[in-house]
């Protein structure tokens, strides 16, 4: 016998940690609430997964009959106490919790909604005593939100946003949403005009406030963790390395130490080489020894390769995305392998997915297994090594990940071999909504087994839109010439893009035609 449910809103519900395969399901309910805001005003699933993976411990479901019927999300920041109202996109980081800031005091309501059905049922009330447990186990001095005041469309004209909310606390006049609030336990210290585009608020809303009365600060000061992040804007510097005959390689290491410097007295905080750029030891061996042994010795410089960059790294404090070099493993095979080093020495690795004929055929290079995603103080960094930027599925992939940008390290030996790359990271820029930095090889090595000719240009790459360059480009350098490209990136301004550009590719997408399917889960480092 087939076993019945009741109506919707008859079963037991139960309050759980969000977790990040709860996303959709979230998001799902987040489209019902708000079945009157338009799609893009409504956090997607891409958010409630950089949400949870931000600050775990904040979110919240609310889970009815197997499937989830409500939710709430929340961070924490630090916020002045004579200037404590922000908009909600700027609080929240455009919906993705960037601004999480695990040492601050404050609990911030970000959202909380129950689906239709099953609302007046009880779920919010239960969603607010897990808020209101988490501000006491944390020990944070306050919750605050912005409520929504959908109520007041109704009474405009009539009365003021701050009168009809004092109505409302009078129990004059009756708002779904500040209601809710004041039952919660909130208090309204102010009604401010822009927290967010609500049609039903008009744009109004209040600032509720709910302190905690076991707060305490002493014990809070002790147990309050480091910041995670400290800023979203980047400013990075990418290298046009010109291939010139060497006759060592402290010429290389000293070459090196010439960009890193320069990259220091311009106070950046990234700097990016090139693809394979250490092949310049190649002038170093001259045309006597045979590509392949070429290779192997390169491969037997990585020891230096990594204490080169290591201690440039300590030393001037920044990232450094050493370009690439081949490294052989346990396997037997040879990969194109990037380095990327944290201002403390320590250090990750993307390998070059895909593989070219002649990397292949010459060079014997084998693709790698896995991307990553590097964690840093400024932003989410990743990795594509020259042709895998042709590949469009990597750099969505990123991005859904939670990519801020994708660095493109690159070696082509001509003018069309650029313009593929070129191209197509400026369509990844566009389509992603992202940042791509290329820094690539100039110049030529006469006597040399390979490198003989390079095509290059650096560049800095945007989405092309309102708040960005006329021609989506940041930066570049000049053709064929060593130089440097410096360009400050500013993370925030991708986040409101994506949200609220003229055309917006990641909230757009069809996913009833098709999908991107991840078969290998992408790797999360932490570079600090």
């Amino acid at each position: 016998m087939t076993k019945k449910t009741g109506p919707a809103g008859s079963g037991t519900i139960q309050v759980r940690q969000a977790m990040r395969r709860d996303a959709a399901a979230i998001a799902e309910v987040a489209r019902a609430a708000y079945a009157a805001w338009p799609d893009g005003q409504v956090a997607n699933e891409r958010n409630y997964t950089l949400q949870i993976k931000a600050f775990p411990e904040g979110q919240f479901v609310a889970v009815a009959e197997g499937r989830i019927v409500g939710y709430c999300t929340s961070l924490i920041v630090n916020l002045p106490d004579d200037a404590p109202w922000y908009a909600h996109g700027e609080i929240t980081g455009f919906g993705t919790f960037s601004t999480h800031t695990p040492s601050g005091d404050t609990l911030y309501g970000a959202d909380i909604a129950v689906h239709p059905d099953w609302q007046g049922r009880g779920a919010s009330k239960k969603l607010y005593q897990a808020r209101r447990g988490l501000l006491r186990h944390l020990n944070l001095r306050q919750m605050v939100a912005g409520g929504r005041i959908p109520g007041f469309a109704a009474h405009q004209g009539s009365m003021t946003a701050e009168e009809y909310v004092e109505a409302v606390k009078a129990g004059r006049l009756r708002d779904p949403a500040l209601n809710a609030h004041l039952r919660a336990g909130y208090e309204v210290e102010g009604v401010h005009y822009g927290y967010m585009d609500d049609n039903q608020s008009l744009g109004w809303s209040s600032h509720l406030v709910m302190k905690n009365k076991q707060f305490r600060a002493k014990r809070r000061a002790v147990a309050a963790e480091p910041i995670r992040r400290t800023a979203r804007k980047l400013r990075v510097c990418a290298v046009q390395y010109q291939q010139k005959q060497i006759a060592s390689w402290d010429e290389l290491v000293a070459q090196v130490e010439y960009f890193c410097s320069t990259a220091d007295m311009y106070d950046c905080h990234l700097i990016v080489f090139p693809e394979l750029f250490v092949a310049q030891m190649f002038s170093v061996w001259g045309m006597s020894v045979e590509l392949p042994e070429c290779i192997e010795r390169l491969v037997g410089l990585q020891g230096q390769y990594i204490a080169m960059f290591q201690r440039m790294a300590r030393e001037y404090n920044f990232y450094i995305v050493g370009g690439s070099i081949p490294v052989r493993r346990e396997d037997g095979k040879l990969y194109n392998t990037a380095y990327v080093f944290a201002p403390s020495g320590d250090y990750h690795t993307q390998d070059k997915l895909h593989v070219t004929p002649n990397e292949h055929q010459y060079w014997g290079i084998a693709p790698g297994h896995e991307l990553a995603l590097f964690e840093t103080s400024y932003g989410r960094l990743a990795v594509l090594i020259c042709y895998d930027s042709e590949f469009p599925e990597l750099s969505r992939m990123l991005v859904d990940a939670g990519a801020d940008c994708i660095i493109v390290p690159f070696s082509t030996d001509e003018r069309k071999a650029y313009q593929r790359v070129r191209s197509c990271c400026a369509a990844r820029a566009i389509e992603n909504s992202v940042f791509v930095v290329l820094a690539g090889n100039v110049g030529g090595l006469s006597q040399s087994q390979s490198m003989a000719i390079n095509f290059g240009q650096a560049a800095v790459l945007t989405p092309s839109d309102f708040g960005f360059p006329i021609n989506a480009v940041l930066a570049e350098g000049v053709t064929n010439t060593q130089t440097v490209v410096i360009a400050d990136l500013d993370f925030g301004s991708l986040e409101h893009q994506r949200q609220h550009g003229t055309v917006r590719p990641l909230v757009d997408r069809r996913g009833d035609l098709y999908a991107l399917s991840v078969r290998t889960p992408i790797k999360h480092v932490r570079l600090q």
